[in-house]
């Protein structure tokens, strides 16, 4: 019996849908294409999926991320509720995927492009993928060798190729490339990474046309982020970024971690409409690099694509569900180029897909092609590498030795299990200040609207400058003896307004909970009980640290100072502090440029030790060490506990 069908009108995006009677009302918003925030998943754990029902009314509960008053006035979680009927939905500013994050990663990468200070050095420009254009000499009776033979003996005499291999493909075409223009044909070779640095480079031809097409020579270069995806369109002649885009990862209403994303995946179906997702992110942005520099499908001809464990294995369609679970074993650490078109990605038959080595389940290949990209492995300084997200993934060591490790520091430093957390998008709360004379909070907001919530950098600032101002102790908890108008006591305890009804987008006020502040201390403590940890297992402090370089949207847009007060980053001089920008997307560039560096991805990826932090007693004291502000232990931060002492409690 066919379900009734229903009208479902979706504001402010104005898009018209229809769902079947029963149907869950978050699939029905991903299938519309509208990018709604889910950041569990759809398990009902995050309370990020928050809609507004205006017209109409859902089969829904209220459930444990929905309070009683805002069910009152008709807001549902969209993973809690199925469709009864024609209703029209209001998607709030806090809970959407907005174009200012994708914008702010465009001008972090624009912004980045130029820097010299921490990007890999020392290599010869020599693309993997190489152009090579050639006369055959006619086929004759005295001379009536295979047509492959004939281009064979042409690339080792004319070329000066050796240990030569073939792509079958290239046979069905090839009589007519090589007839189609006089004999005169453009050979396209692939040289895959090698095992160790004794092995021979053994090059495949995977392409011939008629003609010279040597000038049409390209590839393309991506970093495949849990949240979103950057492409650049690369010319392999000139070593030059022709063009780049970025965009969400289409993952990301599936869940906005990698443990929501395995979880998915081990549903019916879930694994194949998460690699379709991300397959039609990159498909959108090879488009977008595509028209804007009027460059040819058919002249792509390399792939090469970094992502963590998890992003990788969903990609390639592999299972990822012992990534999670004990002993954390991923399918496979290193992965063979394989076919972008058989994948579904919209390339030529002849492009291999080159994807980065991984180290662990939680250590994958974007810190392998960050680590290459700022040239880590080619320094003497002891180095400290980090990208703070949700799971954070940090690197000690230099050109002799490297061991690295991931802490899950949770969604805090994204906005979420915030009581008015929110993505980095427009409205979102970034900048904080309380004004010395009036006492009265100040506050910056991307896109300078209306505020509409508090993203990952501008809780690091509120939680610093309420430090600062005594309005909390080091303790995190608020000091409930003075007598602040902005401080009262709310549904969940103290809290803080830090912006009136009157003055934010939704009419609520926007406040600061003891909760949020203590999600925020357990945030930052895994992080700095990650770099102890490593640290204390190789026999040095963090003190000795000569460069800490800081990777990802997330650290660019930190404030170390503050960064440092609030225990995220060790105290150590700032002038040793590097922002990056994309670090993966660098390293998946200039390994598109770069034979040598190719060949250095898995030399990384053998040289790097990891050390699992879930089961080691260390970390957990080091971590419960951490949970104050800046750290129980005063001499970890000298500099912050001198600046402290007027306000400490």
């Amino acid at each position: 019996m066919t379900k009734q069908k229903f009208k479902i009108h979706f504001q402010p995006e104005n898009i018209e849908a229809t769902a079947a009677d029963g149907e869950l009302l978050l699939d029905v918003i991903r299938a519309a294409g509208i990018a709604l925030n889910a950041a569990c998943g759809g398990g009902g754990t995050c309370g990020t999926c928050k809609v507004m029902i205006t017209q109409g009314e859902v089969a829904s509960q209220p459930g444990d991320q929905l309070s009683p008053a805002d069910y009152e006035r008709g807001y549902r979680l969209a993973c809690r509720s199925r469709i009864a009927g024609d209703i029209t939905v209001e998607i709030p500013a806090a809970s959407r995927l907005e174009t200012a994050v994708v914008n702010r990663e465009i001008e972090l990468m624009e912004a980045t492009a130029g820097a010299t200070n921490a990007v890999a050095t020392g290599w010869g420009f020599k693309p993997p993928l190489t152009k090579c254009c050639l006369e055959l000499p006619p086929a004759s009776l005295k001379d009536n060798v295979s047509d492959l033979s004939r281009l064979l003996r042409s690339l080792r005499r004319r070329c000066h190729l050796r240990n030569i291999s073939v792509d079958y493909d290239i046979l069905e075409s090839l009589p007519q490339a090589i007839r189609q223009k006089g004999g005169w044909v453009t050979v396209t070779t692939l040289v895959k990474a090698v095992k160790s640095q004794t092995e021979r480079p053994k090059p495949t031809v995977i392409r011939v046309e008629a003609g010279n097409a040597c000038d049409r020579h390209f590839a393309v270069a991506f970093d495949i982020g849990t949240t979103t995806v950057a492409g650049q369109l690369l010319d392999l002649s000139r070593g030059e970024v022709l063009a780049e885009s970025l965009a969400y990862n289409g993952q990301i209403s599936y869940g906005a971690d990698v443990i929501s994303r395995i979880a998915v995946a081990q549903k019916t179906g879930g694994r194949k409409k998460l690699k379709q997702a991300v397959i039609d992110t990159l498909n959108q942005i090879i488009a977008e690099l595509l028209t804007s520099t009027g460059v040819k499908t058919a002249d792509i001809g390399h792939l090469t694509l970094a992502g963590n464990t998890t992003m990788t294995h969903l990609l390639l369609g592999l299972d990822p569900e012992y990534i999670r679970l004990a002993p954390y074993t991923p399918v496979a650490s290193f992965i063979p180029p394989v076919k972008a078109a058989a994948l579904g990605i919209n390339l030529g038959p002849h492009v291999y897909a080159f994807t980065f080595p991984s180290v662990a389940s939680y250590v994958g290949g974007d810190i392998v092609a960050g680590v290459i990209g700022c040239g880590l492995h080619q320094r003497p300084e002891l180095t400290l590498y980090i990208d703070i997200g949700t799971n954070g993934e940090i690197v000690i060591g230099n050109a002799d030795w490297m061991v690295t490790t991931a802490c899950s520091a949770g969604p805090a430093f994204e906005g979420g299990g915030i009581t008015h957390g929110m993505i980095a998008g427009r409205g979102a709360i970034q900048g904080f200040e309380i004004d010395p004379t009036s006492g009265e909070p100040k506050v910056e907001t991307i896109g300078g609207e209306e505020p509409a919530g508090i993203c990952g950098s501008g809780l690091i600032n509120i939680v610093t400058v309420l430090l600062e101002a005594g309005i909390i102790g080091q303790n995190g908890c608020f000091n409930t003896e003075g007598k602040n108008p902005r401080l009262r006591t709310g549904e969940h305890g103290p809290e803080y307004v830090i912006v009136p009804g009157h003055e934010s987008a939704s009419g609520e006020d926007i406040v600061i909970t003891e909760a949020d502040i203590d999600n925020l201390i357990r945030a930052k403590a895994a992080m700095y009980a990650g770099y102890q940890t490593l640290s204390q297992n190789v026999g040095v402090s963090l003190a000795d640290i000569e460069r800490v370089i800081i990777a990802g949207a997330f650290g660019s847009h930190i404030d170390i100072e503050r960064a440092v007060t609030l225990g995220l980053l060790p105290d150590i001089p700032r002038e040793r502090f590097v922002f990056v920008g994309n670090g993966s997307l660098t390293g998946a560039r200039l390994t598109s440029f770069s034979t040598d560096l190719l060949n250095d991805a898995r030399k990384v990826a053998t040289m790097m030790t990891n050390i699992e932090l879930s089961e080691r007693v260390d970390f957990m004291d080091n971590y419960v060490a951490a949970l104050f502000l800046p750290h129980t232990n005063a001499a970890e931060f000298p500099s912050v506990t001198r600046k402290l002492a007027p306000s400490a409690s």
